[in-house]
């Protein structure tokens, strides 16, 4: 007789680290954890699948419920999975996917669910003291914030921190912020412009209030960048 294997039940989760560009800086939206376990520990927006719904559904509501903001306007993509037994106090089997979303000039989000609080944090704050975050959201805000730096390189999800028409120099601002490192001007303008189909001119100019008006453009069809552009090492 074949031996009956023990059921598991494992409880999914959906955690997300949405990224943006804010006072010069790169900064993810963080909640403050209105119960236990965690309680005003600062936390990733996230919460338990439901019913039928997908894990990137789960990551759309959970945004919503707890911050106010739609996910489903912003580019959404998974990260990683995280099943350590440990990771969670409520339960050994509390597995979680985490996503990396970007947004462009978010609104202001608004608590609600089980979040106490929401606010807007610099990456570099955040991933300075890991004793504040609760679960292990920790490694994944720092995958999540690696995943962003790689993309960079090899896709087009730079457009993604952008306004719908922007600049060279704000597009090499997005990468200088990302990567956390200084771009030669001209160098970086040769290869967007070489990269077939990363951006399109509108063929329009932004007037500044010094120097010469600046030719605006918008995101290309292109979803991969060739050639890459490639981190400073």
């Amino acid at each position: 007789m074949r031996a009956t294997r023990p059921r598991l039940l494992i409880h999914m989760t959906a955690d997300i680290a949405l990224l943006t560009i804010r006072e010069g800086a790169l900064q993810v939206l963080m909640v403050e954890r209105g119960t236990e376990p965690f309680r005003g520990k600062l936390a990733l927006p996230g919460g338990f699948l439901r019913g039928s719904e997908t894990l990137d559904d789960t990551a759309v509501r959970e945004l919503r419920e707890e911050t106010g903001l739609d996910a489903s306007r912003f580019h959404l993509e998974q990260v990683g999975v995280y099943a350590d037994p440990r990771r969670d106090p409520r339960d050994p089997r509390v597995v979680t996917c985490s996503y990396l979303a970007i947004v462009p000039e978010p609104a202001a989000p608004v608590a609600g669910s089980d979040a106490a609080a929401t606010r807007w944090l610099p990456v570099d704050t955040v991933l300075a003291s890991p004793e504040l975050l609760a679960f292990d959201h920790h490694e994944i805000l720092t995958d999540a914030v690696e995943q962003a730096r790689f993309k960079l390189q090899h896709s087009a999800v730079a457009t993604q921190f952008c306004r719908p028409e922007f600049t060279i120099a704000e597009l090499r601002k997005v990468f200088e912020t990302v990567w956390g490192q200084p771009l030669d001007g001209p160098n970086f303008h040769r290869k967007v412009t070489d990269a077939a189909g990363f951006i399109v001119p509108v063929g329009r100019q932004r007037k500044s209030a010094v120097g010469r008006p600046a030719a605006l453009y918008r995101a290309g069809d292109a979803t991969t960048l060739t050639p890459p552009i490639m981190r400073p090492s």
